[in-house]
């Protein structure tokens, strides 16, 4: 603790004892892999055996804002995520902000006489405050999210000069692989490239991700039949045991008219990604997915549907009696009421193709005090 007061000390009078707070706040988009890599070929470079393709998504629906900060009264560097301080001991956390602070250039601030050297960023400590408009469990890639944002910003706060694709390759060193064999990754269209294509998430919910060991020993057991009798129904079956692929693959995305109008899968986790090619298949299937899985009793169609909410009006739905309304998909010939699932998906985002990270000028959308350095 001493080091540290030295230090702060020394860093104070080569800014003339001003206790000042410079930060910087960025907001970053999550994406959606539709083409993923399939394992490392280097563990230690996390280099990915193939090349993977992602959707940027709307930021205004999924993103992490992300605002830090540098001072000389900082006596050492601190992180809060969705408003909880965590150790920032990680390797992730160490390896992005060493190879920022190795990167860093000089800067200065002549209006509020702050001017910091190359080598003073080594000695400076960070403030980090950040959040997700989105829930961090859900498997929706806020890690990658997350690091993209605090590196974008730091990069920015730390003047470093570094272009986009080394800036995301030393974000993806913290997360999963990077995205090309020299570790760079390229943009192939911007958000209105293809701005009618539509994407919508199912979140399931605790309840259908907790299976037993019982039953998983079973599904086991029954597989190794199916496949040593060469059983395919049997075998598709069980390759879809949860409800919500069933459904999707089998009740909704393989119906041969919207079979060209939709595609997607399960990301990394059980969370289906579909994507649509325009506003009208998106609203047909928003009715099916809201006809199997319909809301609680209780529930708010507010929280229930979120994202793009012009979707809900371009399927029909005002309110939960809309839901309950809703007439069976026409492939359902009988017993309709056992094919509706309630409380299987927690909720479901409207989203679309988005923009890259930038930075937030607007001071008010800081989330740490200018005067302390600390969340607000």
């Amino acid at each position: 603790m001493n080091i540290y007061r030295h230090l702060s000390k020394k860093l104070r009078e080569f800014n003339g004892g001003e206790k000042w707070v410079l930060s910087v706040t960025a907001q970053t988009p999550t994406n959606i892999a539709v083409i993923k890599y399939w394992g490392k070929r280097d563990e230690e470079l996390i280099l990915p055996i193939n090349d993977s393709i992602s959707v940027t998504l709307d930021p205004g629906h999924l993103c992490t804002t992300t605002s830090v900060a540098v001072s000389p009264a900082f006596t050492h560097d601190r992180i809060w995520l969705n408003g909880k301080e965590v150790s920032f001991s990680g390797a992730r956390f160490q390896n992005c902000l060493r190879e920022l602070r190795s990167r860093a250039t000089d800067f200065e601030d002549e209006k509020r006489g702050i001017k910091i050297t190359k080598k003073d960023w080594e000695k400076l400590r960070v403030h980090i405050v950040s959040y997700n408009n989105f829930p961090t469990a859900a498997g929706l890639a806020s890690s990658a999210a997350g690091l993209a944002c605090l590196v974008f910003s730091l990069a920015k706060l730390m003047n470093v000069k570094e272009d986009q694709s080394k800036l995301s390759a030393i974000a993806r060193s913290g997360s999963a692989c990077m995205g090309k064999e020299d570790n760079e990754s390229d943009s192939i269209a911007d958000e209105k490239h293809w701005d009618d294509l539509v994407i919508i998430i199912a979140v399931v919910s605790s309840k259908q991700k907790e299976t037993s060991s019982t039953s998983g020993m079973r599904s086991i057991k029954e597989m190794e039949e199916a496949i040593a009798k060469r059983d395919f129904p049997s075998f598709a079956r069980l390759a879809c045991a949860d409800r919500l692929s069933a459904v999707l693959r089998n009740g909704i995305v393989m119906k041969d008219h919207l079979r060209k109008r939709i595609t997607g899968g399960f990301d990394a986790g059980p969370n289906a990604v579909l994507n649509t090619k325009d506003r009208k298949t998106a609203a047909l299937l928003l009715q099916r997915l809201l006809f199997h899985f319909p809301p609680q009793s209780d529930a708010d169609l507010s929280s229930y549907v979120i994202g793009d909410k012009t979707k809900l009006k371009d399927a029909g739905i005002e309110d939960l009696k809309d839901i309950e309304a809703l007439a069976p998909p026409p492939e359902i010939k009988e017993n309709a009421s056992t094919q509706r699932y309630r409380g299987d998906v927690s909720y479901f985002i409207c989203t679309r193709p988005g923009r890259c990270p930038v930075v937030l000028a607007d001071e008010s959308q800081s989330l740490i005090n200018p005067e302390t350095g600390l969340p607000k």
